[in-house]
């Protein structure tokens, strides 16, 4: 199976029932294993749901949601990093954060060629988005 790194914004869809893309995020997680797609997270991305969770939903929602998670998660690594920076540095006309540019480097260096992603950044970064 190929995996697809699922971002922040996809989870906060997912959790959150109020939130725009919920239902088209419900939607297209039941479609993966049609489509022969594992969920994958990266540690930055896991550490900044729990962020956005905590921030927006509560404690006890981010808790829930971090304790329970239990897709396969893939340590940034210090070359992601270095190539994060240098996305960051190139791509000065775009406000990509720092995890999404460790996301973007992360996917090349796995060689995932898609992402379950709301954050128009991906997008602007030339990937290609299952939302």
């Amino acid at each position: 199976m190929a995996q697809v790194l699922v971002d922040t914004s996809t989870v906060y869809a997912l959790i959150d029932r109020d939130d725009t893309y919920h239902r088209k995020a419900v939607t297209i997680l039941r479609s993966l294993p049609r489509q022969g797609l594992t969920p994958l997270l990266t540690n930055f991305i896991v550490a900044e749901s729990h962020a956005l969770l905590l921030s927006r939903l509560g404690a006890e929602t981010a808790r829930d949601w971090l304790l329970s998670q239990i897709w396969p998660v893939e340590s940034v690594k210090p070359q992601d990093e270095e190539k994060a920076r240098e996305i960051i540095k190139r791509y000065t006309d775009k406000t990509f954060s720092y995890t999404d540019a460790t996301s973007f480097a992360v996917m090349d260096r796995l060689g995932i060629e898609k992402a379950f992603a709301f954050d128009p950044h991906f997008r602007q970064y030339g990937l290609k988005l299952l939302a």
